[in-house]
């Protein structure tokens, strides 16, 4: 059975083919029209070399001056000597313009419901129409797709806040604004069956290898990458400890609360916290900022992962503490955002 693989690149851009058992991956890589640098195809080199974030993996021979030791505990592989033994995800700390490679694909999507999850968000469904390419969209969870918004020449970028799946069905988490493009479209004019143009995958922020303790941090609507990266977890299994923070400005921007509730029947450790940053004297809930719940001591004690997806000011904040209270011990991966006024 063939291993499905996706290279991730510093521009954001992610490509997905397939690899034959026990194939090399670098050859796996150039049938596929990935053109990764390369030189001396020997393990020698160094050029072709990258970084396992998700999967298994072996490599036939690696010297020493291509990756040291510590390079091989971070997870650190030459394409030319590798060779996968399940799906897996790679990392290259440079452009894909350097492979020739394609960009993200361009697909249509239907419009298949519209809910409303809270005052000020709406989850826009979406099912993918297969037509000429035959096949279903891949992504890493916490990507996101840039939409078309029907009837104007406006493109605006939103978090995947499911899985890939079989199904074809894609979940985007969005802001209701009180006069913006997308928010307008979907109060006034979205149908079931308008035609979505959209493209994907996009973005270096992803779900990497499980080997620590997870917290995932969560502002506003960037919420929907964190659901994305649950319901993997959910779905694969995990068996480390995951800790969701979740903070809005107000209680009623609350959403997806009974979704998040049900990780906890099917990820043993999960755990949730949701903070309002300017509630109403009736929220008996935690109130503030997201880092002033932080547990210090749970963060020193032992090394944990990371995830923040939300506006740049929680992002730094985050930030911030963590360098003051937790330096060595956090893997800290981010993605902010600025939300449109438009």
């Amino acid at each position: 059975m063939n291993h499905k693989v996706a290279f991730s690149f510093a521009d954001g851009k992610t490509l997905f083919f397939p690899v034959q058992p026990n194939e090399i991956l670098l050859d796996a890589a150039l049938r596929n029209g990935i053109n990764i640098p390369l030189d001396c195809r020997e393990g020698v080199c160094g050029t072709c070399q990258g970084r396992c974030e998700s999967g298994d993996y072996s490599q036939d021979y690696v010297d020493e001056e291509a990756l040291s030791s510590q390079d091989l505990q971070q997870r650190k592989m030459l394409t030319c000597q590798t060779r996968v033994k399940s799906d897996a995800a790679f990392y290259f700390d440079f452009a894909s313009s350097l492979c020739n490679a394609a960009g993200p694909d361009q697909r249509t999507a239907t419009v298949s419901a519209v809910q409303q999850v809270s005052e000020s968000t709406a989850i826009l469904h979406l099912h993918l129409d297969l037509g000429q390419v035959g096949q279903s969209l891949d992504f890493l969870p916490g990507q996101y797709a840039r939409l078309l918004i029907p009837g104007t020449g406006n493109k605006r970028s939103y978090s995947f806040a499911n899985r890939p799946s079989v199904s074809n069905q894609l979940q985007f988490l969005i802001r209701l604004l009180p006069d913006g493009v997308m928010s307008n479209y979907i109060r006034e004019r979205c149908q079931v069956g308008d035609q979505i143009a959209l493209e994907a995958p996009l973005g270096a922020f992803y779900l990497r290898h499980v080997t620590r303790p997870l917290i995932l941090v969560a502002g506003g609507t960037g919420l929907s990458a964190l659901l994305g990266m649950l319901d993997e977890l959910a779905e694969r299994g995990c068996e480390q400890p995951v800790h969701l923070y979740y903070g809005v400005r107000d209680a009623a921007d609350l959403c997806e609360q009974a979704r998040i509730q049900a990780y906890a029947q099917r990820i043993p450790g999960f755990r949730y916290t949701e903070v309002v940053s300017d509630p109403s004297p009736h929220w008996a809930g935690k109130r503030g900022y997201i880092a002033e719940h932080f547990d210090a001591a749970e963060l020193r004690d032992g090394e944990v992962d990371m995830y923040v997806c939300g506006p740049p000011p929680m992002v730094e904040s985050i930030k911030t503490w963590l360098q003051a209270q937790a330096p060595e011990s956090v893997h800290l991966y981010y993605e902010k955002f600025t939300e449109s006024n438009t």
